[in-house]
């Protein structure tokens, strides 16, 4: 059956950034077909909430609150999965984010923090991983990047760029750890999560996101979700060093309405 390679029982997931939002339901969705779990941020209230959810279908979920930014805050998550689960066969990058800046506002220290938040957090995390994934005999790296890593934006001069070395990232590392690890990533567009909801407090903006999206609606946290069982699970065996845009069509915005003129 063709469902049949979309399971990933048996297998275990590390998910960074999965308190809410992408990666909160990129963790259930593992769970719904068959994965163990292991979650890691900054809100222990949150990631009880997403590891009950994840229980409430069979599976088991571990818990790592704590500060991802840092290499030891990664390795408490791997560390994890290898005692608590035995091993990790799935990686999600999801950490990540930063908010549209005017570029003549956007400082030294805001620059190097998006490239360290978007890129070196997937650089370690991944890094870490994947001598339990050699030892597995395969696995999947999935990194959550963005449609503003794929072209130029107004405010966008911190996260497109560090959005768009994420993307680099993902195709080397591809390489790197092939034929074992294969290592794609997924570019959400205009997806309603909690990280929009300043957005979608304001209806003209709203219209103006969902305006310049072909399909006519902001994505889902269900659509993203549904991209990354496709690339963690048999299904995908034999896609590496791609991107997935599950993105409406977009093809460039007014993402960062309000920053002003020079």
């Amino acid at each position: 059956m063709i469902l049949d390679l979309f399971r990933l029982d048996g297998k275990t997931a590390v998910v960074s950034a999965a308190g809410r939002g992408i990666g909160a339901r990129i963790a259930t969705a593992f769970a719904e077909v068959g994965a163990d779990v292991v979650i890691g941020a900054r809100s222990a209230d949150q990631l009880a909430e997403v590891a009950a959810q994840v229980e409430a279908l069979g599976r088991r979920a571990i818990v790592v609150e704590g500060d991802l930014g840092s290499r030891e805050g990664m390795a408490k998550l791997v560390d994890a999965a290898v005692s608590e689960l035995g091993g990790i066969d799935i990686v999600v990058n999801n950490a990540g984010g930063t908010m549209p800046q005017a570029f003549m506002d956007t400082t030294e220290k805001a620059f190097d923090g998006a490239l360290r938040w978007n890129v070196t957090t997937a650089f370690n995390l991944t890094q870490l991983a994947v001598p339990h994934m050699i030892e597995r005999g395969s696995g999947s790296v999935i990194n959550i990047t963005s449609v503003a890593g794929a072209f130029g934006d107004r405010g966008f001069a911190a996260y497109g760029t560090a959005k768009g070395a994420l993307l680099k990232l993902t195709r080397h590392m591809a390489q790197d750890l092939s034929p074992k690890i294969r290592v794609n990533s997924v570019s959400p567009g205009s997806i309603a999560t909690s990280a929009l909801d300043m957005v979608l407090q304001m209806p003209e903006l709203e219209k103006a996101m969902i305006d310049a999206t072909p399909l006519g609606r902001l994505g889902t946290v269900d659509d993203i979700a549904a991209a990354a069982v496709y690339l963690a699970s048999d299904a995908a065996s034999y896609v590496t060093g791609r991107d997935i845009r599950v993105d409406g069509g977009i093809e460039g915005s007014n993402l960062a309405m309000g920053i002003p003129d020079l």
